[in-house]
């Protein structure tokens, strides 16, 4: 073995081909041609003198020996980005990239707007913030942190609970004025009721009384949206009732576009947690901003 072909560079893409187990989706990532990516792959085994990858046309699967290989490459090069980050802290302000992702009605409504106000603070980090309600794989897509609303079973991630987000059924006035207010959980059976079509379990509504005794209604509707902020222009216009966390709408409760409804019941809660993959956590610049979302998460509307 030539320890002189063991580069950064080919350690480098070959972790990002066995965690994206892609090397069309590698070679678009980096910018470079695919015939590229896999010469660096070709090359770094060729140095190691054992295969590291199966390649087939249609996946690419790492060896035994590309496992144990690969897990040894994320901590060298943990380490590489680790010292360069000290002598650059030494030298002046924090930078760098962080990859972040976000559950996407809450992205745009308040993430974004912390993250500007980060980047003031430090404006030589770089964000690359992905907006998404889907569950995606961290390592594979190359993020460092990801925040998730609902319960989460990814044991391999660093799991940050940042709070518990309120929800409350809402309503336009003139919705409410054409069709009625209800006084009582089972009147919501004869409303039109706006549902999320990605949320399992949308066509029943379980509502907790003061007294603790639960109500759970059968509703239905003519409109059902896959994204928070189609439901929430849906509410706005009149389009119906529906569960909305206090953060998509409390600027329209505010103003008075939206109502509050029943408010002596109560939807459960939804936990809002920060997923955070292990060996990133480590980088100045990703612990920079784990703390910063982490102290303003605490302001959100209706997290508690």
């Amino acid at each position: 073995m030539d320890r002189s072909d063991i580069t950064l560079e080919r350690m480098r893409t070959f972790v990002r081909v066995a965690e994206r187990r892609s090397l069309s989706a590698v070679a678009r990532e980096l910018g470079v041609g695919q015939s590229t990516v896999t010469r660096h792959v070709r090359e770094l085994e060729e140095a190691v003198g054992a295969p590291l990858l199966n390649r087939t046309t249609r996946r690419v699967a790492m060896t035994e020996e590309g496992s144990r290989y690969h897990a040894q490459c994320v901590q060298i090069l943990l380490l590489v980005e680790q010292a360069s980050e000290e002598i650059r802290d030494l030298r002046g302000a924090p930078s760098g990239a962080v990859h972040v992702s976000c559950t996407a009605a809450l992205g745009v409504l308040h993430i974004t707007r912390l993250v500007f106000a980060f980047q003031e603070r430090y404006p030589d980090i770089r964000i690359d913030l992905g907006l998404t309600d889907e569950r995606i794989d961290l390592v594979k897509e190359g993020v460092d942190i990801a925040l998730r609303l609902g319960p989460l079973t990814d044991s391999s991630m660093k799991l940050h609970h940042l709070g518990e987000s309120t929800r409350l059924l809402v309503a336009a006035p003139a919705y409410l004025d054409a069709y009625g207010r209800p006084d009582r959980p089972e009147d919501l059976a004869a409303h039109n009721i706006i549902r999320m079509s990605n949320v399992a379990g949308s066509e029943t509504l379980v509502l907790a009384g003061l007294d603790g005794k639960r109500h759970s209604v059968a509703v239905k509707g003519d409109l059902r949206v896959d994204h928070g902020l189609a439901a929430r222009e849906a509410f706005r216009v009149g389009r119906g009732i529906g569960p909305a966390h206090r953060w998509l709408v409390d600027d329209l409760l505010a103003s008075g576009e939206l109502e509050a409804l029943l408010p002596d019941y109560a939807l459960a809660a939804t936990p809002l947690s920060m997923l955070i993959v292990p060996e990133r956590a480590k980088i100045a610049r990703v612990r920079l901003l784990i703390d910063y979302l982490v102290a303003e998460a605490a302001h959100l509307p209706g997290l508690g």
